[in-house]
C-alpha cells in the first residue's frame, strides 16, 4: 500500500494484536426466503461458530446483551459457558454486558463463573447500551442513563478488587462487608468500557485505566483518531502507562473468497436490519451507494475478500495502533455456511498475514 494512503497515528503500545469476533445473536427472517430459524437452531449455530473460530486460531469472542424479540442473546454469559465447554483457547467476553440495567454483583459473579470454566479466558466488556428495552425491563429510569452506568461500573470494579466489600451508592442497595463469590482465575478479571464515539466515555475509561473498546460502524475511520488520542493522553495524564491503555476496534464485516459475493451476500440482510433500526431511531434508509462507500479502504466496514481485509486492517493500525479487532460478521441472518466460511477465512488467510505484518 503506498505511504501516502496511510495517516500515521498514534503509536501502539506493546500488546500482541489479536483478532476476534463478536455476534448479536440476530434471529431475523432471511431476506432472500423469509424464513426465520428457531432460537434453538439459531443458539446451535453460533456455537458452532465460536467452535469453528476457536479451531481456526482467532483470539477473542464477543456476544451482546439484547432484549427484543430479534435477537436469542439476553443471557450472554450462559451461551458463553457453553461455548467454554467446546473451545480451548479462544477468549469469551460480553459484548457488550448493559451494565447500566443489570446488578453489578450478579454480572461479576456470572464472569467469574465463567472464567473458572474457560480456564482463565473470561472479559466484561461493560457499556450503557445502544437499545434501551432493558431499562424498563428491569425497572431503571433513562433519565439515569449515564448516572447508572458511572456508579455500577464503580461498583464492578471494586468488586474485582476484593472479595468483601463496604459501598454505597444511589441506585443500589449499600454492601456492609459481605464476601462476593466465585473468585475468578484471572486477577483482576479484565473489564473493557465499550465506547460509541462520545468524548466523556473516552475520558472516563482513561481516567479509570480501562482498556476502551470503540465502535466504528459509521463514516470514516480518520475521524475517530482525536477520540484515540484524547483518551491515550487523558489515560497517561492520570498516571498509566500506555501499555496499560488498550484499544480494540469493534466494527461490521464478512468474508468471502470474492469480494464481489461478499457484497451481494451481506448487503440485503444488513440493508434489512439497518432500515428497521433507522425507521425506530428516525435515521434515513441505507443506500448501495452509501454500503459500496463503506466498504472501501477509508470506510468503515470490513466486507471484501481477504486481501481487501487485510489491507483495511493494516490501514486502520496505522491510524490507531490498536491491539484488538472484532467483527460483527454479518448484520441479520445470513446462510450459515457462509458465515462458516467468512470465519474460516479471516482466521486461516487473514490473521496469520496481519499477525506477521504487526508483529
Amino acid at each position: 500500500m503506498p505511504a501516502d494512503l496511510v495517516p500515521a497515528g498514534p503509536q501502539p503500545p506493546a500488546r500482541a494484536f489479536e483478532l476476534g469476533l463478536y455476534s448479536f445473536a440476530e434471529r431475523t427472517p432471511d431476506p432472500a426466503t423469509g424464513q426465520l430459524v428457531s432460537p434453538a437452531q439459531r443458539l446451535r449455530d453460533l456455537i458452532e461458530t465460536i467452535e469453528l473460530a476457536d479451531q481456526v486460531g482467532l483470539d477473542v469472542f464477543g456476544l451482546g446483551e439484547h432484549h427484543r424479540p430479534d435477537f436469542v442473546s439476553s443471557a450472554p454469559a450462559v451461551i458463553l459457558a457453553m461455548a467454554a465447554a467446546r473451545t480451548k483457547t479462544i477468549r469469551l467476553t460480553s459484548a457488550v454486558t448493559v451494565l447500566s440495567s443489570d446488578d453489578p454483583v450478579r454480572v461479576f459473579q456470572a464472569f467469574a463463573t465463567l472464567d473458572l470454566l474457560s480456564g482463565g479466558r473470561a472479559e466484561i466488556m461493560a457499556g450503557r447500551g445502544s437499545f434501551i428495552e432493558s431499562f424498563p425491563l428491569f425497572g431503571y429510569d433513562l433519565n439515569d442513563y449515564d448516572a447508572l452506568f458511572a456508579e455500577k461500573l464503580d461498583l464492578l470494579l471494586a468488586l474485582r478488587e476484593t472479595e468483601r466489600i463496604t459501598w454505597t451508592g444511589a441506585h443500589r442497595p449499600p454492601l456492609a462487608g459481605q464476601g462476593v463469590y466465585p473468585r475468578p482465575l484471572q486477577n483482576p478479571l479484565p473489564i473493557w468500557v465499550a465506547v460509541g464515539g462520545t468524548p466523556q466515555s473516552a475520558v472516563r475509561a482513561a481516567g479509570l485505566g480501562l482498556p476502551m473498546a470503540l465502535a466504528i460502524i459509521g463514516g470514516r475511520p480518520e475521524q475517530f483518531v482525536p477520540l484515540v488520542e484524547l483518551y491515550r493522553q487523558t489515560g497517561e495524564q492520570a498516571g498509566f502507562a500506555p501499555a496499560e491503555l488498550a484499544l480494540s476496534i469493534n466494527s461490521h464485516g464478512f468474508l468471502a473468497d470474492d469480494s464481489r459475493q461478499a457484497a451481494e451476500d451481506y448487503f440485503p440482510s444488513y440493508q434489512a436490519v439497518m432500515n428497521k433500526i433507522g425507521r425506530e431511531r428516525g435515521w434515513g434508509p441505507i443506500t448501495r451507494q452509501q454500503f459500496d462507500a463503506a466498504r472501501t479502504l477509508r470506510g468503515s466496514d470490513f466486507v471484501g475478500n481477504p486481501d481487501e481485509i487485510i489491507q483495511k486492517i493494516l490501514y486502520q493500525h496505522r491510524l490507531f495502533g490498536h491491539q484488538r479487532l472484532l467483527l460483527q460478521l454479518g448484520i441479520g441472518t445470513l446462510p450459515h455456511a457462509k458465515m462458516m466460511r467468512a470465519v474460516e477465512l479471516l482466521g486461516t488467510k487473514v490473521a496469520p498475514v496481519v499477525r506477521r505484518e504487526i508483529g
